[in-house]
């Protein structure tokens, strides 16, 4: 051994996932209308599994088989799941449908086979060697781009959002640079940040000509005069003769404003409908049933024929021949497999139904009025401290799942948000904060707008002691624009 080198052994305990732990996991991930194609799928691959209620004759034969529950029972143990699977977010909208009656089951509602805006760009995704958290990051990044394929958040909004809903550590520089990546996706100008940025996306794409680097000009150097046409000021700032800038402004106005579009119905996600895995009922007496929408999967049980061979296997084993072994451990494995996967499916459900049970009973008051403002602040870790389950299943539970409820149809993540302390020691949350600022911004006198500080020392009054770049962002987010061009 060279001199200097030291070789240490240490002892170190890695928990892992059992493969049906793993199966379990991906079961959880999955929104209804996937489970349906999964459980069909797992159907026609496995011969030991079939539709139908379940048979309580071949359970007594798996017991006698030695093939009891016991292997596959629900572990509340806490893994870290990262090494092993990735989240799909969604994009967090929600369908508001004000008209629905509690009659209305979620039958009614179909599901859109179109691709979606978010699967076509995922596809891009998948052919880049990005890491797991790159992966994460493009992900969220996607789901967050409007119909128009623009990012109208903010980067400094989706690291809040990230920290919030997916437990996800991210710096502006980070998602920066994600995003840095999705601009390189098509159709040009996709994931561009406001039309400026848009429109310099798609000429910087196109080929080398002699109006390339004008048009880079005029959008880069002169974006405000062109949004006004004030083309003899572009023409003068930036030297140019009126041949070569009417030849860069023809070539501009073939641009495409809204990149998302050139999908066609594709990019349709609005026009998508969603069919919620929960469907919550709220009657006049303060009652609130919740149930699993389970009208499209198929219920699963072991398949009778192949439970009796197993039977004739274990009656003959004295006289078996090496055929007869092999076949009789190609039974074992396909009951093992079937008697897993019906498993994980029943603790898909009860983990399902416990999460979005402790959902509701800390937004009570939402299910029963309908009303946003009445959202308490709530956040991943407040549902895993209720249900004792790890953070990360919340996370899998909360996302790409939908509830439908007297108000409408919601994404869970909906639920889930910040709050802030006032001063009296009560708990306020973020959207009620955004409600009282609009209140004030409605009410200002329209010659002389509140700025940001004057809002910020409002709020401080009214014992709500946030940051003026808390006011900001949320006036942001509210779409709000600043003091000056609110006059």
């Amino acid at each position: 051994m060279a001199q200097g080198t030291h070789q240490i052994q240490s002892q170190q305990q890695v928990q892992t996932l059992s493969p049906q732990q793993i199966l379990v996991v991906k079961l959880l991930e999955l929104p209804a209308v996937e489970l349906e194609d999964r459980i069909r799928a797992e159907i026609l691959e496995n011969p030991a599994l079939e539709e139908g209620e379940s048979d309580s004759s071949a359970e007594d034969s798996l017991d006698k088989n030695g093939l009891d529950d016991d292997s596959f029972s629900d572990s509340n143990e806490d893994y870290s799941l990262g090494d092993y699977l990735t989240d799909d977010d969604i994009p967090d909208y929600k369908l508001q449908e004000s008209s629905r009656s509690k009659e209305e089951r979620a039958e009614d509602i179909p599901f859109s086979e179109v691709t979606s805006f978010y699967e076509i760009l995922k596809e891009q995704l998948g052919e880049l060697n990005l890491t797991e958290h790159q992966l994460e990051l493009a992900e969220y990044l996607i789901g967050s781009l409007d119909d128009d394929g623009l990012l109208r958040k903010s980067l400094y909004n989706i690291s809040d959002e990230l920290a919030i809903y997916g437990g996800i550590d991210a710096s502006e520089k980070e998602l920066e640079s994600v995003l840095n990546i999705i601009q390189d996706f098509d159709p040009a100008g996709i994931g561009a940040r406001n039309l400026q940025e848009c429109l310099l996306i798609q000429i910087k794409r196109k080929e080398d000509s002699c109006t390339k680097q004008n048009e880079i000009n005029i959008i880069e150097k002169c974006y405000e005069e062109f949004t006004r046409k004030h083309w003899d000021k572009i023409m003068q700032r930036l030297n140019l003769s009126e041949e070569d800038f009417q030849e860069a402004l023809q070539e501009i106005t073939k641009l495409n404003p809204r990149p998302g579009s050139s999908m066609g119905e594709a990019i349709g996600r609005n026009m998508q409908q969603i069919v919620p895995d929960f469907i919550v009922d709220t009657f006049d007496d303060g009652a609130i049933i919740l149930n699993l929408n389970n009208r499209n999967v198929p219920e699963l049980r072991m398949n009778r024929n192949f439970m009796d061979m197993l039977d004739e296997h274990n009656r003959n084993k004295q006289n078996q021949s090496k055929d007869s072994k092999n076949a009789m451990l190609f039974l074992k494995q396909k009951i093992d497999a079937a008697q897993g996967f019906i498993e994980a499916v029943k603790q898909r459900q009860n983990t399902l139904i416990t999460t979005m049970q402790a959902i509701i009973d800390v937004q009570r008051p939402f299910f029963l009025e309908g009303d946003e403002s009445l959202l308490k602040p709530m956040i991943l870790k407040d549902i895993a401290d209720r249900t004792g389950l790890d953070i990360s299943t919340i996370s899998r539970v909360s996302n790409s799942k939908y509830v439908q409820t007297n108000f409408g149809i919601f994404s869970l993540k909906f639920f889930f948000g910040e709050g802030f302390t006032t001063e009296d020691g009560g708990e306020m949350s973020s959207r009620e904060i955004r409600r009282i600022l609009k209140e004030h911004i409605d009410n200002e006198d329209k010659k002389k707008p509140l700025t940001d500080d004057e809002l910020t020392e409002i709020l401080k009054k009214e014992g709500f002691p946030i940051a003026r770049r808390t006011v900001a962002k949320y006036r942001q987010q509210m779409n709000i624009p600043v003091a000056r061009l609110r006059k």
